[in-house]
């Protein structure tokens, strides 16, 4: 019989993710080598990625990426696309056979500017517009889903491991400064195409390990503010989180952080009285964003990414920040099978570890 310590119980979901501080182009082969050697954390039924500065070409344009159950949800979300949006480009999302990815739907992706007769109707900004859009077809269009929408980067994203994933999608003919990627392992949620990770809106995009209890909670506040969660899934919830606190709240991603994973009471009290106004309130104004549960995240963001553990670190995430490349992952070996010599270190809980990429222009 196998004792304690004797036999290998993967602690769920994993993670990684690599950014170039000099903005230089960094293959898409390199992020699937590293979630591929935590492939035991998976289960096949959800891999992804999010690449950003992917798209140089297309780069003042959004990105829509999209699934379709079937040709008549295609049809219906192009007439909705062509009524808001200038079409500069429309292809399939380039793909090749895999013996392991099955029942995929139509994959499809548009590079759009707002039409200005329509953004100006709406009296929105250029953002929330498309935002917007994105939760109309979401919500709206039975069969169709934007999984992508941000400027210069892209979700790819399937039920599958995630290093079959990469080779699917061909991650290899991509290059941009920052990825992330993702390998699920669904304990209470369905293992389905939408729900693999990464979520995205925007330039936001969200990998997780973990379990948000806090869902419901979370979710109620935001669907007051327009946000549609309907992917079946927690982690979806964490994207438009950030997305609510930064973009629309005006909050720096270190104080959005702190509003998700906010110190506990015991510990304001004891901190110098200015930091203890400025934490209070933020865990009065927005305490039904607080995040609860155990949980590693990371999130890309236009220029960078951060990575944030729960506030008692019940989830494993190591980081080596280097001064070409850095890395962010469940496990080591993510990181020392790209780099053998950067020292490693475990984020506290509840402090976000957030870093920047030089963007060189196209």
């Amino acid at each position: 019989m196998m004792r304690e310590g004797q036999v290998r119980i993967p602690a769920g979901c994993a993670i990684s993710g690599i950014i170039s501080h000099d903005g230089s182009d960094i293959g898409g082969e390199d992020i699937v080598r590293s979630i591929a050697v935590m492939h035991d954390r998976s289960n096949g039924l959800g891999g992804g990625f999010a690449g950003y500065g992917i798209y140089p070409q297309y780069k003042e344009y959004y990105a829509l990426h999209l699934f379709y159950d079937d040709e008549r949800a295609k049809s219906a979300c192009e007439a909705f696309i062509q009524a808001h949006f200038d079409v500069v480009n429309l292809s399939r999302i380039p793909t090749r056979k895999h013996k392991r990815i099955q029942n995929e739907p139509l994959l499809w992706r548009y590079f759009v500017q707002p039409l200005p007769t329509k953004l100006q109707e709406s009296q929105l900004d250029e953002r929330e517009f498309v935002a917007r859009c994105v939760f109309r077809v979401n919500t709206d269009i039975p069969g169709a889903y934007v999984f992508s929408s941000g400027k210069n980067m892209g979700v790819f994203k399937a039920a599958g491991y995630p290093e079959d994933v990469g080779e699917f999608f061909r991650l290899e003919e991509y290059r941009g400064y920052l990825w992330t990627a993702h390998g699920r392992y669904p304990t209470n949620t369905p293992g389905w195409w939408g729900g693999a990770h990464p979520f995205a809106l925007l330039d936001y995009s969200i990998v997780h390990n973990g379990e948000i209890s806090s869902y419901d909670a979370n979710r109620r506040f935001l669907e007051m503010f327009g946000y549609a969660c309907t992917l079946l899934t927690d982690t979806e919830v964490i994207t438009y989180l950030f997305d609510f606190l930064v973009r629309r709240q005006g909050l720096t991603k270190q104080e959005a952080a702190q509003g998700a994973a906010a110190p506990f009471w015991s510990q304001i009290e004891r901190m110098e009285p200015a930091e203890r106004e400025r934490l209070t309130y933020l865990r009065n104004m927005f305490a039904s964003l607080l995040i609860t549960g155990p949980f590693s995240i990371l999130l890309g963001f236009e220029g960078g990414m951060m990575a944030l553990n729960d506030r008692l670190k019940l989830r494993s995430m190591v980081i080596a920040r280097g001064s070409k490349r850095s890395y962010v992952a469940s496990e080591e070996c993510a990181i020392r099978v790209l780099d053998r010599e950067t020292p490693v270190f475990s984020p506290e809980g509840g402090q976000p570890v957030i870093l920047y990429a030089k963007r060189k222009e196209a």
